[in-house]
């Protein structure tokens, strides 16, 4: 089994990269790859316990894909680094975070409930990685909020008076920047989407022609009929079929690295597909 779909302190995961590797070795797994969002600041480390705790692995991260009024991301796969096209656009997607940010603080102020960056940095361990879920923990810290759920529903979430929205790549332009940078891409968590079954398959079937290579088929909680649908989408359209728990460690404390809440299986060929369609990228 491997999981192809994990979160370290290196953005909005509470286990440092080391911990969430050595987590996949008790899980059993034959590999794992890291995808913290917008960032592979994490991928040397990740792979250096990986490699002591004989885990596969490979370069990866999650990118907030830009569709208006929907939550899409996209796992990156096996690209290289060093790409100066894909490094610049993070380093875009990551300021308009920044920038989010701020405009949070500002109207958590106006709302009598304000929280300074220094206190939300102390939750994210670092000034650089700073996402909504540590503002919820500065939040619930500070007694604004019972929780992160809490939190995340009267303050942050998307139409909560503290959203904010923040630059994104189109899924086009991600995917093309990827696969520009050796890499493949698979459609994280594709029913967070909320799109009906004929929508999906209409934006799976115009990703596909953009580039795209899978589809996160294997995911936590996911029901069996789902997992068929979407490894029908896969075979429709030529795509890997990917999976992962999608760990984060207190966030979301049922999940587990490998078995979320113990029935994910995903298949040692996922992570064998995936990374051959990051080779076939590098050749063409």
């Amino acid at each position: 089994m491997v999981d192809l779909h994990l979160h370290s302190t290196f953005s909005d995961g509470s286990r440092t990269p080391e911990e969430v590797a050595a987590l996949a070795r008790e899980a059993g797994l034959s590999a794992a790859v890291l995808t913290d969002h917008d960032n592979w600041r994490g991928a040397d480390r990740f792979r250096a316990a990986a490699d002591a705790a004989g885990l596969r692995t490979a370069v990866g991260m999650e990118i907030s894909a830009d569709v208006p009024g929907r939550t899409v991301h996209l796992l990156a796969y096996g690209f290289d680094p060093a790409d100066a096209a894909l490094a610049s656009a993070m380093e875009r997607v990551r300021g308009g975070r920044r920038a989010r940010n701020a405009e949070i603080y500002a109207k958590l102020a106006r709302l009598g409930c304000p929280v300074s960056p220094e206190e939300v940095e102390r939750e994210a361990g670092t000034p650089d990685l700073v996402a909504r879920p540590h503002i919820a923990a500065a939040l619930v810290r500070k007694g604004f909020a019972r929780d992160r759920a809490d939190a995340f529903r009267r303050f942050l979430e998307r139409g909560a008076p503290a959203y904010a929205d923040r630059f994104r790549l189109a899924p086009d332009e991600a995917i093309r920047l990827v696969r520009g940078a050796g890499g493949a891409v698979s459609l994280a968590h594709p029913y967070s989407t909320r799109y009906d079954r004929s929508e999906l398959r209409a934006f799976v079937a115009r990703l596909a022609e953009a580039g795209l290579d899978g589809i996160e088929a294997y995911y936590t909680g996911h029901l069996p009929g789902q997992v068929e649908e979407l490894l029908g989408l896969a075979a429709e359209f030529g795509l890997v079929a990917t999976g992962g728990s999608d760990f984060h460690g207190d966030a979301k404390p049922n999940v587990r690295v490998g078995v979320a809440y113990g029935g994910l299986k995903v298949p040692d060929a996922s992570f064998d597909a995936i990374l051959a369609r990051a080779a076939s990228s590098r050749r063409g």
